[in-house]
């Protein structure tokens, strides 16, 4: 598309006759029209779409890229198409480097998107293509004028044939008028008008809404062995798994504390900066915050299904995060390096503080900017989830003792005290909080449910052992406590979300304070738990991750140059190849991300690269038990349905072709895919 230069036109073009709002669906959506009455009638539409409008991606071929593969199947056929695409790398790898965010994932003030220098969080305009469509000649000539009621009108003359590019002002109606006509043919006009409707989005929640298992660039796993010890010297002092390709540092457990400590007990500044240049790489390192998010894919679908519209979207939520440490008060950053990008940030401020802040800036320069939409998930943290998990996983007695004296472990009976007495004095703190930043309308707050992880596709819960678990020699979950847990969540914890959410279920508060609830992901991963198995699956998955935990070699001597049984390499796995489960195995989440958690607390942090802390850490703080991208798409689905209703959008279907004389009467809106 080449760029037309403007000019004035020698003779007024008005604006003459009825509007009628017409849209297309993936390409530039119809504008009012009004054709000039006398003409010939035409089947012709001025035609506009908002280019880029996913405002967090600076380059327009990113938004494209997804615009592409994103039809009637939604975000979870999408996210498919993209995963066959890249071959199972991933997406976000290459478009991770290029957002509105700094290297620690803070939104920009000012961003440089497309070439043009722009307010991230109150644009002045709004880049816009526009074009006469419908049964147009090839040798037509249009004559365009672009008038916004302040600046001088804009006109310019081109084939009719070629898009027409401008920035339309932010809050202002551009009125659009076009003559056209081809040699020897009767001058036509039509006209229209231009107004972008920019979404303010938030995600906020927790390691669910974060994206948490999902780095948009996994870690680089090496083929040879890397040595972890064990907490105790009963059995195998040590163990090895891949390490990290690249990393030229000590990889055997050799001397006790390892050599690459200081006396702080923390790495030495060079043995740490090289392992953390290595890391796996994130929206934003301290808070797992990932592009696979549910939030920011429901975000980019409405920007992509709504030509008209531009969403400035909010990445807010922190894997971690509970109601009162992490939505309302500071939690510790989940990693303080951002991958060789320089250093992340101790702790993350509460979230509905960011909101709270960022709302007031964009309102410096827009006194009427608002939020529209809110993305959010929380209260599995509230209710110890990531203890109940280790309960169910932890299975080695010494572990097991010590993980229960550090309070790592948690039970079915003191979640439940939690689900009866934290969650709801959680959830009416945060309405309160939450209800004037949604201008008293918790309808725009769109409560995504959890899917439920472990659920048998065969039905009844997961049956247990060590299938995906067998990174770590204490992990095998225990099946009574896998059946106990399972109900739990099925039974007691989705129920008692969705009554908080929505005032139901015993749970009283005013028609305004009722969230928009969305769970109609839920039936699916019954059939796509992280016990979920299939043909169809990744050859790496099938040959090397064995269900009766046989995946990693016990000798020693064989696992520090070749980690894996199987006749494959660590390097092949794929984070984001298709597969059966669409949950995090805790083996996926060591191969996907390894996490170092150097931001947790100085208890848990390890002291050195081979602690025996950091095994176990390891292989669950990069997303065990989480939702994987196609997991989150299909909850991505669901959270879009519930946006369009909050919001009141309809997708654009398809062209409506206008007859003049009389003008057609408005159709009624249809509901699009």
């Amino acid at each position: 598309m080449r760029h037309v230069t403007f000019r004035r036109l020698s003779r007024p073009l008005a604006a003459i006759g009825a509007l009628l709002f017409v849209g297309l669906a993936g390409a530039p959506a119809a504008a009012q029209l009004a054709i000039t009455p006398g003409d010939v009638a035409t089947n012709v539409g001025i035609s506009w779409e908002v280019k880029n409008r996913f405002r967090l991606f600076r380059d327009a071929k990113d938004f494209n890229r997804h615009v592409a593969v994103t039809g009637a199947g939604g975000i979870l056929a999408a996210e498919q198409a993209l995963a066959q695409e890249t071959a199972g790398r991933g997406w976000a790898r290459d478009m991770v480097a290029r957002l509105c965010v700094d290297g620690a994932g803070r939104i920009l003030e000012t961003c440089q998107r497309d070439g043009v220098r722009e307010s991230y969080l109150a644009p002045v305009d709004h880049p816009v293509s526009v074009r006469l469509s419908g049964e147009v000649p090839s040798d037509a000539t249009c004559a365009w004028s672009f008038d916004n009621g302040e600046s001088p009108a804009q006109t310019l003359t081109a084939s009719c044939r070629e898009d027409v590019n401008l920035r339309a002002r932010y809050g202002k109606p551009t009125a659009v008028t076009v003559e056209f006509a081809t040699p020897g043919g009767a001058a036509r006009r039509a006209s229209g008008e231009i107004q972008v409707r920019d979404l303010l989005i938030a995600g906020m929640g927790d390691s669910v809404a974060s994206g948490e298992g999902d780095p948009d660039r996994p870690v680089a796993l090496a083929d040879d062995g890397f040595c972890f010890r064990n907490f105790f010297a009963t059995g195998r002092r040590e163990y090895f798994r891949p390490g990290r390709v690249g990393f030229n540092g000590d990889k055997a457990c050799e001397g006790g504390r390892s050599a690459d400590t200081n006396t702080s007990g923390r790495g030495t500044d060079s043995n740490m900066a090289e392992w953390s240049k290595l890391s796996a790489r994130w929206l934003s390192a301290a808070c797992h915050r990932s592009l696979y998010s549910y939030q920011l894919r429901a975000a980019l679908g409405l920007a992509i299904e709504n030509p008209h519209i531009a969403v400035t979207f909010l990445p807010l939520a922190c894997t971690g995060a509970t109601i009162e440490v992490g939505l309302f008060g500071v939690q510790p950053a989940r990693e303080i390096n951002c991958g060789g990008s320089g250093a992340c940030p101790s702790s993350v401020p509460g979230q509905i503080t960011q909101l709270q802040d960022i709302l007031a800036r964009a309102r410096r320069t827009q006194p009427g900017r608002a939020i529209d939409l809110v993305f959010l998930t929380i209260g599995a943290n509230d209710t110890y989830f990531s203890g109940l998990v280790a309960d169910v996983i932890i299975e080695a007695a010494a572990e097991r003792a010590l993980s229960r004296r550090s309070g790592v472990i948690a039970t079915v009976e003191e979640a439940q005290a939690a689900l009866d007495t934290t969650l709801p004095a959680g959830f009416a703190r945060l309405r309160a909080a939450l209800r004037p930043l949604v201008g008293g309308h918790l309808d725009k707050v769109v409560f995504t449910s959890y899917g439920h992880p472990a659920l048998s596709p065969e039905g009844g819960p997961c049956p247990g052992g060590p299938d995906g678990l067998d990174v770590h020699p204490a992990f095998n979950a225990n099946p009574e406590r896998m059946r106990k847990v399972a109900l739990f969540v099925q039974n007691r914890f989705l129920p008692a979300i969705k009554a908080l959410a929505t005032c139901t279920g015993g749970v009283t508060c005013a028609a305004a304070d009722r969230m928009t609830f969305a769970d109609s992901h839920q039936a699916a991963f019954a059939q796509h738990s992280m016990c979920a198995r299939a043909a169809t699956d990744p050859d790496f998955d099938r040959d090397c991750f064995s269900p009766d935990g046989k995946s990693f070699a016990d000798n020693p001597i064989d696992g520090a140059s070749d980690p894996l049984v199987c006749d494959r390499r660590a390097s092949e796995f794929r984070a984001y190849a298709s597969r059966a489960r669409w949950v995090r195995t805790a083996n996926d989440s060591y191969f996907a991300a390894m996490t170092f958690p150097e931001g947790v607390s100085p208890g848990m942090r390890p002291s050195d690269l081979h602690d025996a802390t950091w095994g176990i850490l390891s292989a669950v703080y990069g997303g065990a038990v989480h939702p994987t991208a196609e997991g989150h798409a299909a909850m991505a689905d669901a959270a879009l349905a519930g946006a369009r209703a909050a919001l009141q959008l309809v997708p654009a279907v398809g062209a409506v072709l206008v007859e003049p004389l009389p003008p057609p009467a408005p159709e009624a809106p249809t509901q699009g895919r």
